[in-house]
């Protein structure tokens, strides 16, 4: 089962930047539709960004501008270049894999789906 870890959270000042990363270590002939999500402190968990297998993005109102989604399919990587952080940003990140086309090689067949899967998070502070 394929499995998420990010990396790249911190603690930085208000208008810093920083840029998260989530490999997905599940079979080389799987490619993956994922998205970032982020829960702050008493809060609900809420979704930042996505990214389908076009490549078509989506954000959040609240991060439109600032932050930029990107994957690496090779690699099975995703990236968030988080800029201009503001305290509202803080709280835990987490990618989420929604969407998986897998291609079984020696003609073992193609699967296309729905994915529930998460990482266990990395936390980001924005100090004021």
């Amino acid at each position: 089962q394929v499995e998420l870890v990010e990396s790249g959270g911190g603690s930085v000042q208000a208008g810093g930047s920083l840029r998260l990363s989530c490999v997905a270590s599940g079979p080389k002939y799987c490619t993956y539709e994922m998205s970032w999500h982020r829960q702050a402190p008493g809060k609900e968990r809420e979704f930042v960004s996505g990214i389908d297998r076009d490549g078509n993005t989506t954000y959040a109102d609240s991060v439109k501008g600032r932050f930029t989604i990107s994957q690496n399919n090779a690699k099975n990587t995703l990236y968030l270049q988080m800029k201009s952080l503001k305290p509202e940003d803080t709280g835990t990140y987490y990618c989420k894999i929604d969407r998986e086309q897998c291609i079984r090689p020696n003609g073992g067949g193609a699967y296309f789906g729905p994915v529930d899967a998460w990482g266990e998070g990395t936390l980001v502070t924005i100090s004021s």
